[in-house]
């Protein structure tokens, strides 16, 4: 079984923009290929775990969810980077789709992707991390079993500054250059 790093979306690999409804305002952070092929090379396995409730709301629908990946693979590719897989949460407790507004196990901060993934990839969560911008991100790693990472990009220096409830990360780092550089640091594969 092999580790991975479980990673947000918004705000951690890519510019925060609410919810994303055009691929114009798509915006990789500018280490973000360079800390995902550090992560590639190091023999991670590297895998996106995001809420996508503007599905279940109607914002969005699931073809232009994976223009959306399509388009962060095309120019991830371009730095010589990848992500392995995505899963996505479309559930959302206000949905218009009403299939879609249900008490589900994957939207975070449930581990149901992360465990999906763990299942479906033969991934070892002891020997995993999240990284996310938000405390539900860390949340959902807790409970999957990995160590956490809250990133202060995104909505994360907010987070931090939140009263942190029961979701202590392992490390609260600047970004995920910082992040990925901690993980090769202490991590024993």
């Amino acid at each position: 079984m092999r580790p991975a790093v479980f990673l947000d979306r918004d705000g951690t690999i890519i510019e925060e923009r609410g919810y994303l409804d055009r691929l114009d305002l798509l915006e990789l952070y500018s280490y973000t290929a360079d800390a995902l092929r550090l992560l590639n090379r190091a023999g991670y396995m590297t895998v996106v775990v995001t809420n996508q409730g503007g599905i279940g709301r109607g914002i969005i629908d699931e073809p232009f969810l994976h223009r959306v990946h399509e388009t962060i693979d095309a120019r991830l590719a371009a730095g010589n980077a990848r992500i392995d897989r995505y899963y996505f949460c479309p559930h959302h407790p206000d949905a218009v789709v009403p299939e879609l507004r249900v008490k589900c196990t994957c939207r975070k901060p449930a581990a149901g992707m992360i465990e999906q993934a763990c299942r479906e990839l033969s991934l070892d969560a002891k020997r995993s991390f999240t990284i996310g911008d938000r405390r539900l991100d860390v949340a959902a790693g807790r409970h999957a079993g990995t160590r956490t990472i809250l990133v202060r990009t995104g909505h994360g220096a907010h987070e931090e500054a939140m009263p942190p409830g029961n979701t202590h990360p392992d490390a609260i780092l600047n970004n995920l250059m910082e992040a990925v550089g901690w993980i090769l640091r202490t991590s024993s594969r």
